[in-house]
């Protein structure tokens, strides 16, 4: 199966997508199709064995669209959403200035002579009635130039059975100016035969200012609209513009500033304070305090040393390093970002497909109920003109432009404040469905805790804690395990010396032994100590029935207990507030582990999760998530990406921890760059607010349609005397899109809080 991205050109309303969509969807070996209105994009997955790429672009082209396959480097380079947004906007821009240049004056002199403006004698009189209509209709000319799209793509959409935004657009004005030039003609018939009271009549039914007016509205409308759309695109243009243009690599042990699309794999670059890093690597030499904010949403710069890797597009705040490229291109953690923040607003949430089913037999219906409206007013005996005006309001009026934008706009900038946040949602699916969430379940080492043993508690029988912990460390110093590690790192970090070990043994299932200063030192288990004779009473308080889940070490020296330390997994720092907060939205929380019950369940009070399922093989985790979700639980599971991948597949939202790790982001739906918990809640009230916006903006639109066509078919005319004209349809039908793509705006002042953490 082959998955690609095109750009396609011509769509205006969802009834648009819908076409797309169905056209390519007909054609062999298509898996799935997805098309973006407010990206101008489609994601097509299909089998590159019964279908290729001409055959794509014919499909679309045979709607009445156009596509065109997208460079695969397109995200990162000048050709963005931003500038094809910014290129958008200019270009309606124009066509609104030069409109609204020829519209004005075609407003004041249809309706100057009315309003007792002043208009010069010319134009005044039955005499004058021809100079007076055409030069009406040679203003309107430009206007109808200027927007000529919307005739070409209407007409053209209509001809092949597929009617869209412009359709409706093109019929209303075409409507006017057809009826328009034939009153030209009834008013130079009535001049010459001198029937000055038909003359007056029709001079009053010229519709050319209601054309130029419904184009210069609904330009202005799309203006305003694309203006919008291009600060949805807003949080893949910080990123991209994060990442520097240049980079200074060393090649023959001289420094070279070259493009960075020519650094190499394995090159050394050199990164100096206060330069932004240019390519993914790892520090060969030298030390910095590297500012990742843009990327994972930690506030707080982190300390780099040699070894350390270092991610592209971030800030090198303090310090100077070399670092070897192992990360290029797209490739880059950054460009995988973009690519996620990129594939999540190209899909479609499950909430859009109302709209689409919709929208798909909307338009046909609208021009219908437009057709009959103006056939029922005219058998009630209402004049050709106000049927035809009756008949162009429910035309323009009906629109389906915010019933389109009403789901991307709100994903689009959902997703992009998600990133901001470090939180990257891989689909729209997923943002939608965080929002239902019941049960958030967490593996511990590593999500819940840090992942590594720690010291946590030195109790010397002899002498002082940094005596016991240097004998210690100078014995675990030979020892790979990684209780040794938490031993020998906790002496490096009080300066401890090591001393000599002689005779280093390891004891399969105890401990290890050694002679230091001519004195044999054990350090292991109980197990150890009782083999070896060494009395223990002294330390039965620390056994590790009591400890609260830490593992107990003992060490002897000449078959005397000297000391005990004791290593534990330690929780995060923000672990207890995350599980608060969610405890506070009412989810339940489950900590799904493979360790003993003993430590789990200490683990789970600390951190104050609820439920504990201990000592579960890797393998059975995905069945453990399954179980609940029979019970009717919608299921959240949260983890490292690596062990627990099964387990992620399996939830309904797989939640990874981890700063954007090629298997976090395989396995899971939703990935956490800070790598703290708090982010789970962050991520669920995103979601919410996302939906609750989609929901506004599909309701506004649905009911702007619901009360809109009525009044404009006229059905409060014959009780109240009141009905649209099509001008005001037009201005209402523009400003409904420009109402939805702001309201979607709103998200983008969604903030995380945290009730103790700050970020």
């Amino acid at each position: 199966m082959l998955k690609e991205t095109y750009d396609v050109t011509g769509m205006t309303c969802s009834s648009c997508v819908r076409h797309v969509e169905k056209a390519v969807e007909k054609q062999p070996g298509v898996k799935k199709v997805t098309v973006n209105l407010l990206k101008n994009s489609m994601v097509v997955d299909y089998d590159e064995n019964k279908l290729n790429q001409a055959e794509i672009e014919h499909a679309v082209s045979d709607a009445g669209y156009g596509a065109k396959l997208r460079s695969k480097n397109a995200d990162l380079t000048k050709d963005t959403e931003e500038n094809s947004a910014q290129k958008e906007y200019e270009s309606y821009k124009r066509r609104l200035i030069w409109s609204v240049i020829f519209t004005v004056p075609l407003i004041y002199l249809s309706m100057g002579h009315m309003l007792g403006w002043p208009l010069p004698f010319f134009f005044l009189g039955t005499t004058n009635a021809i100079t007076f209509a055409f030069t009406q209709f040679l203003l309107l000319l430009p206007v109808v130039y200027l927007n000529r799209s919307y005739f070409i793509n209407g007409f053209k959409s209509l001809f092949k059975g597929t009617p869209n935004m412009d359709s409706l657009v093109a019929l209303g004005a075409s409507a006017a100016l057809v009826y328009g030039i034939f009153t030209i003609y009834k008013i130079g018939i009535g001049l010459g035969l001198s029937d000055f009271k038909s003359v007056s009549a029709h001079v009053m039914n010229l519709y050319f200012e209601s054309a130029g007016t419904i184009l210069t509205l609904i330009t202005l409308g799309k203006t305003l609209e694309a203006k919008a759309k291009g600060k949805t695109t807003d949080a893949i243009s910080k990123l991209l513009n994060l990442a520097p243009k240049t980079a200074r690599v060393l090649r023959d042990n001289q420094e070279k500033n070259v493009p960075v699309e020519e650094v190499k794999k394995d090159d050394v670059v050199i990164v100096k304070a206060g330069e932004s890093i240019p390519v993914d690597g790892v520090i060969i030499s030298g030390s910095a305090s590297i500012d990742e904010s843009a990327l994972t949403g930690e506030s707080l710069p982190v300390d780099k040393k040699e070894g350390d890797k270092a991610i592209g597009a971030t800030i090198n705040r303090n310090g100077y390093f070399k670092m070897r490229v192992t990360k290029t291109g797209d490739e880059t953690v950054l460009a995988q970002i973009v690519k996620l923040v990129d594939e999540a607003t190209s899909s479609k949430a499950p909430i859009a497909n109302l709209a689409d089913r919709v929208s798909g037999v909307f338009v046909p219906i609208v021009i219908g109920i437009a057709f009959i409206s103006a056939i029922i007013w005219l058998l009630l005996g209402s004049t050709f003109e106000f049927a035809l005006s009756i008949g162009i309001s429910v035309l323009v009026i009906s629109c389906p432009c915010a019933l389109g934008l009403a789901t991307p706009t709100a994903i689009m900038v959902g997703t992009g404040q998600g990133a901001i946040n470090g939180i990257l949602f891989k689909s729209a699916k997923a943002l939608e469905t965080t929002h239902e969430l019941q049960t958030i379940v967490f593996d511990k080492t590593g999500t819940i805790t840090e992942g590594k043993p720690v010291v946590t508690d030195i109790f010397p029988l002899q002498n002082t804690e940094n005596d016991l912990l240097q004998i210690a460390a100078s014995l675990e110093s030979l020892s790979e395990h990684p209780l040794a590690q938490a031993i020998t790192t906790s002496a490096k970090e009080k300066n401890l010396s090591f001393l000599e070990v002689e005779k280093f043994t390891q004891v399969a299932g105890q401990g290890i032994s050694g002679i230091i200063d001519g004195k044999k030192i054990l350090a292991g288990n109980l197990k150890m100590m009782n083999e070896n004779q060494i009395e223990t009473t002294s330390a039965n308080f620390l056994d590790n029935s009591t400890n609260g889940g830490k593992t107990t070490l003992y060490f002897a020296q000449d078959n005397r207990l000297i000391g005990i330390i004791r290593v534990a997994d330690v929780i995060k720092d923000t672990s207890k507030e995350a599980i608060e907060e969610l405890n506070q939205m009412g989810l339940q929380t489950i900590m799904l582990t493979g360790d003993n019950e003993t430590t789990a369940r200490s683990i789970a009070k600390k951190a104050g999760i609820r439920n504990v399922i201990a000592e579960v093989l890797p393998a059975d985790k995905e069945y453990e998530i399954q179980k609940l979700q029979n019970q009717g639980q919608k299921v959240a599971m949260v983890g490292d990406g690596i062990n627990d991948a099964p387990a992620l597949a399996r939830a309904d939202v797989g939640i990874a921890i981890g700063a954007g790790t090629d298997i976090a982001i395989d396995s899971a739906d939703v990935v956490l760059m800070k790598s703290q918990l708090t982010e789970v809640s962050t991520a669920i009230r995103l979601s919410k607010a996302t939906i609750k916006n989609i929901k506004e903006n599909l309701f506004w639109a649905f009911i702007y349609n619901i009360i809109g066509i009525p009044i404009a078919a006229g059905i409060f005319y014959p009780a109240f005397g009141f009905k649209l004209s099509p001008m005001i349809g037009a201005l209402a039908m523009s400003f409904s899109s420009v109402f939805v793509v702001t309201n979607a705006l709103r998200l983008r002042f969604f903030s995380a809080r945290h009730s103790n953490h700050k970020n």
